[in-house]
């Protein structure tokens, strides 16, 4: 959480509305998804916590405001643990979405057996222990590559694996768990 100062356009349709809720929607539109590089990723404006009276520009109608604002961030971390769903499928691995941005876990991260990619199911498969990944599919990673760079979450590169223990598609680790019990 952090606290941001920034002037805010609010259009004269809006004045009728709640001045707070406006104006966390328009901020929220304008920021989120942004990179800072300390705070990482701008995942929401939480509250607007102060602002200036109003000034009217010539020729516009809208007013603007100096506003103080709380901001929830993500920010992620080299070795992190993170848990996230597998959104895209593709030949060299699988995209997963973790919070508002997007890790790849290339094919060779993900177990120690040999993985093909079955076109037609768009589901990646291993060789010898018949483990699958599919789309929708919940698994816990690490982060092993970080990249933060540009203004957005579309200029940030996360490398992934799943081939440590206690990592993998949540069944798996599960499946671990029950066979180390044993």
């Amino acid at each position: 959480m952090a606290t941001i100062e920034d002037t805010v356009r609010v259009p004269p349709n809006m004045f009728d509305m709640p001045f707070e809720e406006v104006t966390a929607t328009i901020l929220n539109k304008q920021y989120v998804g942004k990179l800072d590089k300390k705070l990482g990723i701008l995942v929401m404006v939480t509250e607007v916590i102060d602002y200036t009276e109003g000034k009217v520009v010539i020729g516009d109608g809208a007013a603007f405001y100096h506003v103080k604002f709380n901001a929830l961030f993500y920010k992620p971390m080299l070795h992190e643990v993170i848990d996230g769903e597998v959104i895209e499928i593709i030949e060299f691995g699988a995209f997963v979405r973790i919070g508002p941005m997007d890790g790849l876990v290339h094919v060779s991260q993900i177990t120690n057996d040999y993985i093909n990619y079955d076109v037609k199911r768009g589901a990646l498969l291993a060789k010898e222990s018949n483990k699958s990944l599919d789309e929708t599919d919940f698994v816990r990673a690490r982060i092993v590559a970080l990249s933060l760079k540009g203004n957005s979450t579309t200029d940030c590169k996360i490398g992934l694996t799943m081939r440590q223990p206690g990592l993998g598609r949540f069944e798996w680790i599960e499946e671990e768990k029950l066979k180390n019990m044993k």
